[in-house]
């Protein structure tokens, strides 16, 4: 009887067939996205002010139980050199790709101009100083190759002597952090993306119901729920490893094209009217190039191989329709 239950199938190793919760929570947002704006800064707004209590709360219990030694032990922050920091920051990017759509929403800023460039720029330095100190703290309470990957903070936890009850209640919170946390950067993706299909609408490279606004939330209703449908499809089944490296080159090859962009329409079109500035054109733009590409190439192979099939998807559509629709290209001839 002993060794049946000690052979019986743990539940961390039965794999999971349908992610029902991770559904559940992709159409709690598109939910709140179809309702508006205001709606969604608000969830928002309580998502980040509770994941960020639980991570001061964690910086505050950690930093009691660092260890300077931990920082030089075991080949230190770099144990792999620059090819491990390179392959780190190609994985990690996926943090910071949140940053960028709240550029999408410009429209619907009061003042787009002023906003979104502080919105953006304070965001980013904010969330990389965290990042910075979480990782001390991990790296101080125990070194880097004891950590884990799976679950890093109780891994420390556990080194700073929560045992029992109390390191069952931090579990809890983590856990429950960890889901905000994902589901507020869902909210912000899914904020984004529709309004990028609304837009393309607009100028043709998409059937007209694309463009479709919602007679009482005055948002776009139609591409906001079929993104949450295609993401919460994707979700139920995807591997989340795989779908955020191929969510990281997308965008990574998203941000080649911008930075590109600049560059073009500075000698083609100086004098168009230019409310975000950029400085040190080209000089920042072909950095940005060359640090986008240089991350990409971090990348595993099996990643190259779905990026290019969803590009020949996104090329042939375009060919088959957008080409023949964009209202920038007929009203050009």
């Amino acid at each position: 009887m002993a060794a049946a239950i000690s052979d019986a199938p743990r539940i961390t190793d039965i794999p999971i067939i349908f992610n029902l919760p991770a559904v559940a929570i992709v159409m709690a947002i598109t939910w709140i996205l179809v309702r508006g704006v205001k709606e969604s800064a608000r969830s928002n707004f309580w998502m980040v002010v509770l994941k960020l209590a639980i991570i001061m709360a964690f910086l505050i219990v950690g930093a009691f139980y660092v260890q300077p030694d931990n920082w030089t032990a075991h080949g230190g922050f770099a144990p792999d050199g620059f090819r491990g920091i390179g392959s780190a920051a190609a994985i990690i990017f996926f943090a910071y790709i949140g940053f960028d759509a709240v550029s999408t929403a410009s429209e619907e800023a009061k003042d787009a101009k002023r906003d979104l460039p502080f919105g953006i720029i304070t965001s980013l330095v904010i969330c990389t100083v965290l990042y910075i100190v979480v990782a001390l703290v991990l790296t101080g309470v125990a070194p880097w190759n004891e950590v884990g990957t799976a679950e890093p903070m109780l891994t420390v936890l556990e080194r700073a002597g929560s045992q029992g009850f109390a390191l069952k209640l931090a579990r809890v919170f983590i856990g429950l952090g960890a889901v905000i946390a994902m589901s507020s950067v869902l909210l912000v993706f899914q904020l984004g993306q529709p309004r990028i299909f609304y837009s393309m609408a607009r100028d043709g490279l998409l059937p007209p119901w694309a463009a479709k606004i919602h007679p009482k939330y005055k948002t776009p209703h139609v591409t906001t729920i079929i993104t949450g449908v295609f993401v919460g499809a994707f979700s139920a089944f995807m591997n989340i490893n795989e779908g955020v490296e191929l969510t990281n080159i997308g965008t990574l090859f998203a941000f080649v094209l911008v930075a590109i962009g600049v560059i073009v329409l500075r000698i083609c079109e100086p004098n168009r009217p230019r409310p975000f500035r950029v400085p040190g054109s080209p000089v920042t733009p072909l950095f940005a190039v060359a640090s986008c590409i240089f991350l990409m190439t971090q990348l595993p192979w099996v990643t190259w191989l779905r990026f290019f099939a969803w590009l020949a998807i996104g090329i042939v559509f375009y060919f088959s329709y957008g080409y023949y629709h964009s209202r920038l290209r007929n009203n050009a001839r």
